[in-house]
């Protein structure tokens, strides 16, 4: 959501590479550009102001580091600003107390409250917690049912509320049965309004009342930009709201509300949904956060979507496979499927260092997920002897897996291709002291350690303009014909 400001930023401290210090004349032209960034955004003008002051405060006095360009020490100063914006620190749950505790879920109807609880449900659980649902929304038509399914996909326990009881009954009884079933956390989904209104705030005082939760989280729409702001600001009001839930955020906003609640409320965002899938929401790290929006990349979070999606014994299985040459068709399938967990390949790249600008240059390769799902189907028709062992697949059998498929056999052909390329990569990178090799349109990727498995040479992914991976052990994707045309003349004038 992020995009539009990223560019923006990243063209105002290019202006300043050429730059030998920093200035207050430079210094100024930078931040008037920063400041329209920051507007652009939808971020509050109070916040801007207040946040553009105290960049100017900091950025004269910062300390000259021999080495670093006057653009990189701004950026510095900017990025240290934008997570004390973005509320400092992580923000985790405070639960502490009696048991069960009580998360109450509150915001205007059609934020994503009741999403948003079944996603924090599923989150909690792979804290260890044992969460309750409790649908407290009586108003809308199939709200209760609504959370009832989202609780039978995610296998979680849910209090049995009928429309016609009241919602303070409700949140008692549900936090009576969640200790009788020995539950730590109760989560309230209540009900919304189209604006707020008293009635509204009245009913949610007396839930709070009965129930003293340890949390009350606003759960607001991210596209809604400074709308969103106004409205928690509301709700700050009448119930003093612990912390946000911002949903949409893999979408097309600003980022202005992201950037402005904490100032506004004082309630710092503690979890961010990326996605419809029950299991696409995020804690909220400012700092990482920060580093996306100036185009710093977010390896942390990378390694996180890694560290949950594989299994520690399934990649040491996997790395003994490949020192041993047996990676086979089975692997290679089973790393496209992995990627898709993950996430988008443009998703992906923009939390790898220097790529995020890539992600915009998938267009020019049409639609590679589309390639990934052909792969698969090609695999999909192979037996398991040939999925095995590849080497066995001749004419005939490529032409029966064409036909199987849906596809050409020059499309078997280029995933057999691509599919040896890989091995071969593989099985280099994981012999000590050894780079692994140039890949066409994806450069050194030795500093990768393997730590990605299917990064590269997967469908899709080859032949990307520029995709060196800068600060990863590989820059670029190697010398230009020009380049090597003077080299060689060069040999050629030593040898003389």
């Amino acid at each position: 959501m992020f995009d539009s400001l990223t560019d923006r930023l990243s063209g105002v401290f290019r202006t300043l590479r050429g730059r030998a210090q920093l200035t207050e004349a430079n210094i100024q032209d930078a931040l008037r550009e920063v400041r329209l960034a920051l507007l652009e955004a939808d971020v509050n003008f109070k916040v801007v102001r207040e946040f553009i002051d105290r960049v100017r405060e900091a950025a004269p006095g910062v300390e000259v580091t021999k080495g670093v360009t006057p653009a990189q020490q701004l950026v510095q100063v900017v990025h240290d600003e934008l997570v004390a914006l973005l509320g400092g620190e992580d923000s985790g749950l405070h639960l502490q107390g009696r048991q069960p505790a009580v998360i109450l879920m509150v915001g205007l109807q059609g934020s994503g409250k009741t999403t948003s609880s079944g996603k924090l449900a599923l989150l909690l659980r792979k804290q260890k917690l044992k969460p309750y649902l409790v649908p407290a929304d009586v108003y809308r038509p199939a709200a209760i049912e609504q959370l009832r399914t989202l609780a039978r996909q995610i296998d979680m326990p849910c209090f049995e509320s009928t429309p016609d009881m009241n919602p303070v009954d409700i949140a008692r009884a549900a936090v009576e049965d969640a200790k009788a079933r020995q539950c730590t956390v109760v989560i309230l989904d209540t009900a919304g309004r189209l604006h707020v209104d008293e009635a509204l705030m009245r009913e949610l005082e007396a839930i709070k009342a009965a129930v003293n939760p340890q949390e009350i989280l606003f759960v607001a729409d991210a596209m809604t930009g400074q709308d969103a702001v106004t409205v928690a600001e509301s709700f700050n009001e009448h119930l003093g709201i612990s912390g946000v839930i911002l949903t949409k955020m893999d979408g097309d906003a600003r980022g202005g509300a992201a950037l402005s609640i904490k100032s506004v409320t004082g309630a710092p965002v503690k979890f961010v949904g990326m996605g419809e899938k029950l299991s696409e929401m995020e804690v909220f790290h400012p700092d990482r956060v920060a580093g996306r929006i100036l185009g710093m990349g977010d390896v942390l979070t990378l390694l996180e979507k890694a560290k949950a999606d594989i299994e520690a014994d399934e990649a040491e299985a996997l790395a003994r496979k490949m020192q041993k040459a047996k990676f086979d068709l089975e692997d290679f399938r089973a790393q496209m499927r992995r990627m898709r967990t993950m996430g988008s390949f443009e998703s992906i790249l923009k939390l790898i260092p220097g790529l995020g600008g890539l992600a915009g240059q998938l267009s020019q390769l049409g639609d590679h997920e589309k390639e990934m799902n052909r792969a698969e189907a090609i695999i999909n028709s192979m037996t398991m002897k040939e999925r095995r062992n590849p080497d066995i697949i001749n004419g005939s059998r490529r032409a029966r897996i064409a036909k199987g498929s849906g596809t050409r056999v020059q499309d078997v052909n280029h995933l057999l291709r691509q599919f040896e390329q890989m091995r071969k990569m593989m099985q280099s990178v994981m012999q000590p002291g050894k780079r692994m090799p140039r890949l066409p349109g994806l450069g050194s990727m030795g500093g990768l350690g393997g730590g990605l498995p299917g990064m590269g040479g997967l469908p899709g992914m080859g032949g990307l303009p520029g995709a060196g991976l800068p600060g990863m052990g590989g820059h670029g994707t190697g010398k230009s014909a020009a380049r090597k045309k003077r080299d060689k003349q060069k040999r050629k004038n030593k040898k003389r």
